[in-house]
């Protein structure tokens, strides 16, 4: 069994590949195995127990070996998670005491710390000291197993997280059905998922393909191995030869970072050049669209060397246009033209080729049109090709919906990378008539889309996760939901962490929690300059990790005052979340009475990578309801910060003007589509977390349970892309 693509199954899946071997007594083994996956949270299903249980031992030791390291990164338990303060959450200084103790202890010994005193003295004429300069701030006093030594076991509740691991099909199978699903996603893929599929489409470039391949990012990826497996790329677009040159050339393939072009075989360039001299063939209106990536193609044109193929003219007129040499009018060009001239009627009639154009600029038609007439000509002409407009963008125009009812306000935007600002509303309301009129018939395309599906057993843990749709809305990780979902926080304490591992350079993030009253005023915080504070305790600043550090925080839930508690992680110095060689940020709950170690990985109910061009990362925000629960918001944002120093009481007020903008947005959410499938099933139940149904259903949850029929459709996160219909 490949162990590296078997971690991608177990990864993307939860499920084991079929595990086989000869027949034996590995019962004992099994539960072993079982017994450490507890430890960290997981745990053999039945089936997948009793499985291994009639193979030999050591098949089975040989399956735990490939595993168990798996899950163990998924949660981040592969890493050694040494607190500052050896006795955290136990026994944290305040402040200001800590810095006058790191001093006093430089002071008291100049042999360990030459110079220091001289330094100190210097320091204070001045008004200033560096805490960093001191000996004993900011690294690690004692090893990691001095750390476990000072702190109990961590007792085991039944309210700990179990992510269960079901037996798979054989590898090959699971393979093909991975890429499958991710080849032919409906909705883009995150990094990780996009990382996936490359390596999944170089080992199943000759199987089974998916029917279509509708993200264009994902196609360039299948095109490449389709290349290096001798079979003809599927184009369709220019764009389609742009993105299949980057990915061959280990570029960006959603062009938004330049990419330099490496040199391409004599092979490579003819394929790239006959699919371009096809595409403009078929269609020379395609030609617009190079204008908009000018002087990306006039590098690829020097990589491809187009003057030297005459029999392909229709390929050269594209990097003709490029150098200006000849006009091609872009299709949005057309379409501001009419616009600047009124016709709104007009627009949208030409919109009518790019149908999902069409939908994404039906806001700005609607509010440009001055009379009902001419809206209701926008509505007629969407509806018309509402049928040739993909399932994501249609659900995407219906959440937008949500938020344009009322004028004013505050926008909240983010790019592909996270990277999430604020500005005012100044749009005019849409009017109320057309904003009912146009939901209506949006739900009712994706309903007359959606499969009839028999009986629906649906978790209501389930109901308020955002659909997903874009991957580049939710960070790669273990229990990571779409930007915007909302989940429950059970528990009494809260705990969470950020690991980090510099690559090159000395590196120091810093965790901090930032909280706000109801306003979205009144701010305090926990961070290395305030180490106890609301209820809670920060385990100290690590400001170098040549092998690795992380830092916490522990809030007793019901001592925060606050409404709302914001984590961030700051890069004060050094490497970027993009450089640096390893770095993700979890959240952990327990009960008071647990005890245990600062990181428990089967108390670890979320963990995402950090990744993104940010200084400052803000990956979700606990709020407190009227109710007084509490529950968490996903926001996976980066601010972009200064090049150094970011702390938390200098990114405040933006901080809170970005929470607020994401916490006030309305997403659509899964409840808003089960409500449209109602009408498609036989029958809705709520899963009450423990009578599995016989026979076959089509569950909707946040984890597969077990005993649900072998027929059963399961849509847990990692699956409800699925559900988007095409």
């Amino acid at each position: 069994m490949n162990s590296s693509l078997t971690k991608l199954v177990v990864q993307h899946t939860c499920r084991v590949p079929f595990p086989e071997g000869p027949a034996g007594s590995g019962a004992v083994a099994a539960r072993q195995f079982d017994a450490v996956l507890m430890t960290v949270g997981f745990k053999l299903s039945s089936e997948l127990l009793a499985h291994l249980s009639g193979l030999s031992e050591g098949t089975v030791i040989d399956t735990a070996v490939r595993v168990l390291p798996v899950v163990r990164a998924m949660v981040g338990g592969h890493v050694q998670h040494n607190a500052y303060f050896r006795d955290f959450p136990r026994d944290v200084p305040d402040t200001l005491d800590f810095w006058l103790r790191c001093l006093r202890q430089a002071l008291a010994d100049p042999e360990a710390s030459p110079g220091t005193a001289a330094t100190v003295a210097d320091e204070a004429r001045h008004g200033v000291l560096n805490l960093l300069a001191l000996p004993a701030y900011g690294r690690y006093q004692h090893t990691y197993e001095e750390m476990l030594a000072a702190h109990d076991e961590l007792i085991a509740k039944a309210a700990d997280r179990v992510t269960i691991l079901h037996l798979g099909r054989g590898l090959a199978e699971e393979l093909q059905d991975l890429y499958l699903r991710l080849a032919g996603s409906v909705t883009p893929l995150g990094d990780d998922d996009l990382r996936a599929l490359r390596r999944l489409a170089g080992h199943c470039a000759t199987g089974p393909q998916p029917e279509t391949i509708p993200i264009r990012e994902n196609r360039a990826v299948v095109n490449q191995a389709r290349l290096a497996a001798g079979a003809d790329p599927l184009l369709d677009t220019v764009t389609d030869v742009l993105r299949l040159a980057c990915a061959l050339s280990g570029g960006d393939v959603t062009l938004q970072e330049p990419t330099r072009f490496a040199s391409l075989s004599r092979s490579v360039r003819r394929s790239l050049l006959a699919g371009l001299d096809d595409v403009v063939r078929a269609d020379p209106g395609k030609l617009g669209d190079v204008a908009a990536r000018r002087e990306q193609w006039k590098r690829l044109g020097e990589r491809l060397h187009p003057h030297e193929y005459p029999r392909w003219p229709h390929a050269a007129q594209v990097f003709a246009v490029a150098r200006r040499e000849r006009t091609a009018p872009s299709f949005a060009a057309r379409v501001e033209a009419r616009l600047a001239a009124g016709d709104v009627p007009g627009a949208a009639t030409l919109l009518k080729g790019a149908p999902g154009l069409l939908f994404r600029s039906l806001d700005r038609l609607l509010r440009t049109a001055s009379t009902p007439a001419e809206r209701d000509a926008v509505l007629e002409i969407a509806e018309t090709v509402a049928g040739r407009v993909s399932g994501r963008v249609v659900l995407s125009v219906r959440e937008h919906l949500l938020n344009r009812a009322a004028g004013g306000g505050t926008r909240v935007f983010a790019n592909r990378l996270g990277r999430g600002i604020t500005a005012p509303d100044t749009r005019p309301p849409l009017d109320e008539q057309t904003v009912e009129r146009l939901a209506a018939f949006l739900d009712a395309e994706i309903q007359r889309r959606l499969p009839p599906i028999g009986r629906l057993l649906v978790d209501p843990d389930v109901l308020d996760v955002a659909l997903p749709l874009s991957g580049k809305a939710t960070a790669d990780g273990l229990g990571v939901l779409p930007r915007g979902s909302v989940t429950r926080v059970d528990g009494e304490l809260l705990r969470f962490f950020v690991h980090w591992r510099q690559r090159d350079h000395d590196t120091d993030f810093d965790l901090s929690a930032l909280m706000l009253d109801g306003d979205y005023r009144n701010p305090t915080w926990l961070s290395y300059t305030s180490l106890t504070q609301v209820g809670g305790e920060h385990s100290g600043d690590i400001v170098v990790a040549p092998d690795g550090a992380t830092e916490f925080i522990n809030l007793r839930l019901d001592r925060v005052p606050a409404r709302f508690v914001i984590p961030q992680v700051n890069i004060y110095s050094g490497e970027g979340f993009d450089r640096v060689a390893e770095s993700f940020f979890g959240f952990m709950l327990r009960d008071a009475d647990q005890a245990g170690r600062p990181f428990e990985p089967r108390t670890v109910r979320m963990k995402s990578e950090l990744r993104g061009p940010g200084r400052v990362a803000l990956p979700l925000v606990f709020m407190r309801g009227d109710d007084g629960r509490w529950r968490a918001k996903w926001l996976h944002l980066h601010l972009k910060g200064r090049p150094a120093f970011n702390r938390v009481e200098g990114n405040r007020l933006s901080t809170a003007r970005l929470v607020r903008a994401t916490v006030e947005r309305r997403y659509l959410t899964v409840r808003h589509l089960i409500g449209l499938l109602a009408e498609r099933a036989g029958s809705v139940t709520t899963w009450d977390g423990r009578t599995i149904p016989g026979g076959p259903v089509t569950f909707i949850g946040l984890e597969r349970p077990e005993g649900l029929h072998e027929a059963s459709r399961v849509f847990t996160p990692d699956r409800l892309r699925d559900l988007i219909p095409a």
